[in-house]
C-alpha cells in the first residue's frame, strides 16, 4: 500500500539574523500582531479537525450532546491544535522562508519572534490539556496532549524531513480529534470512534498529496520528501487510488456493526463514490502523462474536503433518523 521510506538530509538552519527580522518592534502594530499570533494557530486547519469531532459527539451522544461540554471541547481542541501549529512553524522556521506557500507566515515576515512563537505553543498546550483535563475528563485532556506531541516531535521533528511516509504516519496526530469527540461524551472508547479514526487515517494521504503535487517545487527546493518529491505523478496517483478504496471501505463499517443507519449509509456511498470517481480520473491523467493546469490535481484536493465535511455531518445527523 506504501513505497518504502526515503531518507534525506534536514535542511540547514539559514543563518542567524535572517529569519524574523524583518519587521522591527517599532513596526509591528498590535492589531498586525494579534491577526499574527491568530496565524500561527492555523485556523483553517482547525476548522477540519472541528469537522471531525463535533459531530462525533453527537453520535456518541445518539442524540444533541451538552452544548456546554461541546463548547469545552471545540475551544480545547482549538487551543490544543493552534498549540501544535504553532510549534510546528517554529520548527520549520528555516524551510518556510524558503518556500512560496509559506512565505507570508508570521516568523518568516518578523511579526512574531522565535521566542514569542516558542512560549506561545508552549502555553497553549498547558492550558489546553488543563482545561480539558478539568472541564471534560482527563482521558481526553490525554488524548489532546498525545496528538500534539506527535505532530510536533514524530511528525515535524522526525518524520517530514527524512521519509516519503512523512504525511502517511504523521496524520495520525489529524485523526485523534475523533477519539476526542468520543472520549469527551462517553470517557471511554468503543469501535465506531476507531473506525472514524481509520477513515481519516486512509483519507489524509490521498487529501494532501494532490497538494503536494501541485506545490511539489517548493518541497524539493528544501529537502523535503513528499511522495511527489522523490515519485513519479503516475506512482503518486496509484497510491491516491489504493488509499482512497480503503478508506471508503472502511467508511462503509459503521453501519453493519450496528452504529449507523441508512442515511449515513446512503452519505458514505455517495460522496465516496464521487471521491472514487476523481481519484481514477486523476490516475487517468497521471497515466497519460499529463502535466501542468491540465492534470488537475487540485480537484481532488478540494474535493477531500467536501468529502470529509460531508461525511462527518452525515454522522451527526444520522442518529436524528433510526
Amino acid at each position: 500500500m506504501s513505497l518504502s521510506g526515503v531518507c534525506v538530509t534536514a535542511v540547514e538552519s539559514r543563518p542567524a539574523g535572517v529569519i524574523g527580522t524583518s519587521q522591527s518592534p517599532t513596526h509591528r502594530p498590535f492589531g498586525a500582531r494579534v491577526k499574527a499570533f491568530v496565524a500561527l494557530t492555523k485556523p483553517r486547519i482547525i476548522e477540519l479537525l472541528l469537522i471531525t469531532t463535533v459531530p462525533v459527539m453527537f453520535l456518541a451522544e445518539q442524540g444533541v450532546p451538552d452544548m456546554g461540554l461541546v463548547l469545552l471541547t471545540c475551544v480545547g481542541g482549538y487551543l490544543s491544535a493552534g498549540g501544535a501549529n504553532a510549534l510546528n512553524m517554529y520548527i520549520d522556521r528555516d524551510i518556510d522562508a524558503l518556500m512560496d506557500r509559506t512565505s507570508q507566515r508570521p516568523l518568516v515576515t518578523g511579526m512574531v519572534s522565535p521566542r514569542e512563537c516558542l512560549a506561545f505553543g508552549i502555553t497553549l498546550a498547558v492550558v489546553s490539556t488543563l482545561l480539558f483535563g478539568l472541564t471534560v475528563n482527563w482521558l481526553s485532556a490525554w488524548l489532546s496532549l498525545g496528538a500534539l506531541l506527535f505532530y510536533v516531535v514524530v511528525y515535524t521533528m522526525i518524520l517530514k524531513r527524512r521519509t516519503a511516509q512523512n504525511i502517511v504516519w504523521g496524520g495520525i496526530a489529524g485523526c485523534m480529534p475523533v477519539l476526542i469527540g468520543w472520549t469527551a461524551v462517553k470517557d471511554s472508547l468503543s469501535w465506531a470512534p476507531v473506525i472514524l479514526f481509520m477513515v481519516i487515517f486512509f483519507w489524509t494521504p490521498p487529501h494532501y498529496w494532490p497538494l503536494s503535487m501541485k506545490v511539489r517545487e517548493d518541497y524539493a527546493r528544501v529537502g523535503v520528501p513528499m511522495l511527489p518529491v522523490i515519485a513519479s505523478n503516475k506512482v503518486v496517483a496509484k497510491q491516491i487510488v489504493i488509499y482512497s478504496w480503503v478508506m471508503v471501505a472502511v467508511s462503509l463499517l459503521l453501519t453493519p456493526l450496528g452504529y449507523t443507519g441508512w442515511f449515513y449509509t446512503a452519505v458514505a456511498l455517495a460522496a465516496g463514490g464521487w471521491w472514487l470517481w476523481e481519484a481514477h480520473a486523476l490516475q487517468n491523467r497521471a497515466k497519460a502523462e499529463v502535466t501542468g493546469a491540465k492534470l488537475k490535481e487540485m480537484r481532488l484536493f478540494h474535493w477531500s474536503i467536501t468529502y470529509v465535511s460531508l461525511l462527518f455531518v452525515a454522522v451527526a445527523v444520522d442518529p436524528f433518523l433510526r
